[in-house]
């Protein structure tokens, strides 16, 4: 049975489908030698290179809870100094699900499985995501209600969120969308400036790991997760 090479390289762990775009578009990737196009198909014969590397199946996923340091970037690209690779010298190939920017620090999934980082990912599935956020100045008595019913950013309004106030400069925030910078923006249309924002929770997953740390995820936790990504 073929498969587009994108969804290849995601299913046998090499890297997510976005990742994998980006290679073909620069010519890095071969199917029986020949330079492979986006949409191409790969069948179960075929031999796939990724620079020159030989790209295998393999089923030993690995999937990682990290709490990310602020001054870390989500970035596989080690040409970029400060990035989440070398950050956790991780002795396998892994990449991130999603970003969490340089600024912000909490929760981010690290993983082989390229199919899941696509799953989670996808806007249309609606997943959680929770924040704790603190502001430079004291909230409105409404900022809850009005964060949470839409916010006017990026040629686009936000979806309806969960906003719950948790001190006078402080809130904790449940999206299920991922906008570049969303929460700093959606502030900042407030008039408030974002002086710390950790991301605590992704679907099922909790932080709870010191800031630098690691942990893999539970057997429990992977089949919760994959029974609501319908993996």
């Amino acid at each position: 049975m073929a498969t587009r090479i994108n969804k290849y390289l995601s299913e046998v762990g090499y890297c997510s489908r976005r990742e994998a775009d980006r290679l073909i578009e620069k010519s890095m990737v071969k199917i029986n030698g020949k330079i492979a196009s986006l949409g191409d198909q790969v069948e179960e014969t075929d031999t796939v290179t990724v620079e020159g590397r030989n790209v295998k199946p393999h089923n030993d996923f690995v999937y990682i809870a990290l709490n990310k340091p602020v001054g870390i970037t989500s970035t596989t690209d080690q040409k970029i100094r400060g990035n989440i690779i070398d950050f956790m010298q991780y002795p396998k190939r892994i990449f991130h699900v999603g970003r969490l920017d340089k600024d912000s620090e909490g929760l981010i999934l690290m993983t082989n499985d390229g199919d899941i980082v696509n799953e989670i990912l996808r806007a249309e599935n609606a997943h959680e995501k929770e924040y704790i956020v603190q502001v430079d100045r004291v909230l409105s008595a409404d900022f809850a209600s009005k964060m949470s019913s839409g916010v006017p950013i990026l040629n686009t309004i936000t979806k309806p969120c969960t906003v719950e106030k948790l001190g006078p400069k402080r809130f904790k925030i449940i999206l299920t969308e991922g906008m570049n910078r969303q929460i700093r923006r959606m502030c900042e249309f407030f008039g408030y400036g974002v002086v710390s924002l950790k991301r605590t929770r992704i679907m099922n997953i909790t932080l709870d790991v010191p800031v630098g740390k690691y942990r893999y995820l539970t057997e429990e936790e992977k089949q919760t997760l994959f029974s609501l990504l319908n993996k």
